[in-house]
């Protein structure tokens, strides 16, 4: 199985937001990603859950939830009840990693660890056995249409080693910034899920855009089975 691309809708016109999902869907994404910012952890402040019950009415793509907040847990059932599939909560903002994951699972969604890119991947040691994915962000997080930062690059192959390493079911997906022309590095490196912002909305064509970057992640999966 190879990568897949979640259009990201921190980018999209919130003017015709159901729209502009349905576009990516007829374009091949495979799930669509939701931030959640709190303007606490980061310095913006985005959606909440009315706006992923809104989404879940348009689409039949699994909703990806990155909660950019402080007190996640407070919040984790409402955006199930909203529509949410996945949803990731951040190592540095979450005092009870193990707690809150086991309250995604037992709410009936994929639990994901989100770590921003200057945290380690050692403060993963004790939980990422137990998570269904990881989120590793190659920005700062809070604002689209940021510069993807290159030492995420190995970040993602030493996670993909680890977790291959211990034979473990943890898929990895990578946030910010990835564009066309970086789209094979973080592949090759070892993401399942990619998500996508700037790229795929920042012009009037986002399910040719979304199309085409789902083309080259087929094709870098048939290269990939070649070998």
């Amino acid at each position: 199985m190879g990568a897949v691309l979640a259009p990201s809708i921190l980018s999209a016109d919130f003017a015709r937001l159901g729209t502009e999902v349905k576009e990516v869907e007829a374009g091949g994404a495979a799930l669509i990603h939701i931030d959640v910012m709190d303007g606490h952890f980061v310095p913006n402040i985005s959606i909440g859950p009315t706006v992923a019950a809104s989404l879940r009415k348009v689409t039949q793509l699994p909703l990806d939830c990155h909660l950019m907040v402080e007190n996640s847990d407070r919040y984790l059932e409402a955006f199930v009840q909203a529509g949410a599939d996945m949803l990731s909560v951040h190592v540095e903002a979450t005092r009870y990693l193990h707690r809150t994951v086991q309250l995604i699972r037992g709410f009936g969604a994929k639990a994901g660890l989100a770590l921003n890119p200057s945290t380690p991947l050692s403060s993963l040691q004790e939980i990422l056995p137990v998570a269904d994915f990881v989120l590793l962000m190659s920005v700062d997080p809070g604002f689209g249409g940021q510069k993807f930062i290159p030492s995420a690059l190995r970040k993602i192959t030493q996670l993909r080693q680890w977790i291959d390493r211990e034979g473990i079911d943890v898929r990895i997906e990578v946030d910010g910034g990835v564009t066309m022309e970086n789209l094979d590095a973080v592949v090759t490196a070892g993401a399942d899920m990619i998500v996508v912002g700037s790229a795929v909305f920042s012009s009037d064509d986002p399910r040719g855009n979304t199309h085409r970057m789902v083309r080259r992640l087929a094709e870098l999966a048939e290269h990939g089975s070649e070998r």
